[in-house]
């Protein structure tokens, strides 16, 4: 038997739930299949937020054979019979899940065939497609981002499957219930709701059922409401605040609901932003973890992100970088520019080349003469910051 999320899976794009800035009224996608033309396109974003219900509305919608292959499981010869096909045909679209998983064999294959037209890719991914994928693929697609679903985009898919389910009471606290629980993906909503469905004692689904089913806690956490950006500024606020054990607790909270991309955009801000200068080691740290992170994925990924911001929760603080780019940036808005100097233009002969003098350095005026006094950087009191400090007084002196 066929599960539920795969029998309720859209027809047309009208049915598709969310990703209204992609098949709303005449946006991007709708217009492409209201024109009738069609091009190879990557989709990227979180299990459950549409990727599989877009790709084969526009084959629905378009009436275009297509094949549905994955770059892991299906082989090359798979592959060659699908190019085949596509001869045959004249034109084939080619959806491919887990396209960030396309190996060299399979691209050299594919890649003539999408380049003169002859296959559309729709490629599916929850990867970051600029991270993951061959260029050479990601330049013959055009690369679309599936937002995540908001609470009301769940409740109305899961509304939507309660009428396909016979003799069954819900309410609406339940709904909200599964919607919360799902953390974005309509598929895990669906199939909550399908177990649910057939564990039942009587024709009630309530919360307690549903919590025999997925035990994971609910807690107010919306990605696209203010509990979401809540449990972010708390987070970098304890970091910032060198709260050691405020800033697990929100780790762990946005762990709880797999929330690692805003985990590693929020300590990708903070290691600059708050500690900054005060230790420039943290910033390549971050992107190290992250990378291990990505690389291990959950359960493992938490104790790699606890270390971290352990780390950056005790490391010491300046924001010193981050008043200073904003201090030049608010000269540049008001109109405080000035004429660059004349022997620091391109090509003029004028200028002096620091690395042919001693300590590679020489004084010459570098800022506009409207803005050679004015200073942008002022060290915070930490060493590295002292450090630069005496070295930025030396040449200031001269």
């Amino acid at each position: 038997m066929e599960n539920l999320a795969h029998v309720l899976r859209p027809k047309k794009l009208n049915e598709v739930i969310g990703q209204d800035h992609l098949i709303g009224n005449n946006k991007v996608i709708s217009n492409l299949i209201k024109s009738k033309k069609m091009f190879s396109m990557i989709f990227h974003g979180k299990p459950g937020t549409g990727k599989n219900s877009i790709a084969n509305a526009i084959v629905n919608e378009l009436k275009i054979p297509f094949r549905e292959l994955n770059a892991v499981i299906n082989n090359k010869k798979d592959f060659d019979i699908v190019v085949e096909e596509a001869k045959m045909y004249g034109e084939m679209i080619v959806i491919m899940d887990e396209i960030h998983r396309l190996n060299k064999d399979k691209q050299d294959l594919m890649l003539p065939y999408i380049e003169s037209g002859l296959i559309k890719l729709i490629g599916l991914t929850t990867s970051n497609p600029y991270h993951k994928i061959n260029p050479a693929i990601r330049s013959r697609c055009q690369i679309f981002k599936l937002n995540d679903l908001e609470e009301k985009d769940l409740t109305k898919g899961i509304k939507r499957a309660i009428k396909s389910l016979d003799n069954v009471e819900i309410d609406s606290e339940t709904i909200k219930y599964i919607a919360r629980l799902a953390s974005g993906d309509l598929r895990s909503a669906i199939t909550t709701l399908e177990v649910a469905y057939y564990a039942k004692n009587n024709n009630i689904i309530d919360i307690e059922l549903i919590k025999s089913i997925n035990a994971k806690p609910v807690f107010f956490h919306d990605q696209n409401e203010a509990g979401h950006y809540d449990v972010l500024s708390a987070f970098q606020k304890s970091i910032r605040g060198s709260d050691v054990d405020a800033s697990l607790h929100y780790l762990a909270r946005l762990i709880e609901v797999e929330d690692l991309d805003s985990i590693y955009r929020r300590m990708s801000v903070i290691a600059y932003e708050d500690i900054g200068l005060a230790n420039p080691t943290m910033g390549p740290k971050v992107y190290a973890a992250i990378e291990l992170s990505e690389m291990l994925g959950l359960p493992e990924a938490r104790i790699i992100l606890a270390n971290i911001v352990i780390e950056l929760a005790l490391s010491p603080k300046s924001n010193s970088a981050y008043l200073a780019i904003d201090a030049a940036l608010n000269d540049i808005r008001m109109g405080d520019i000035g004429n660059i100097p004349d022997h620091i233009k391109n090509g003029n002969p004028n200028y002096k080349y620091p690395h042919d003098y001693p300590n590679y350095y020489v004084s010459q005026q570098y800022l506009p003469d409207k803005l050679q006094m004015r200073t942008y950087y002022q060290p915070k009191n930490n060493k590295y910051e002292n450090n630069l400090k005496q070295i930025n007084s030396i040449i200031k002196k001269d």
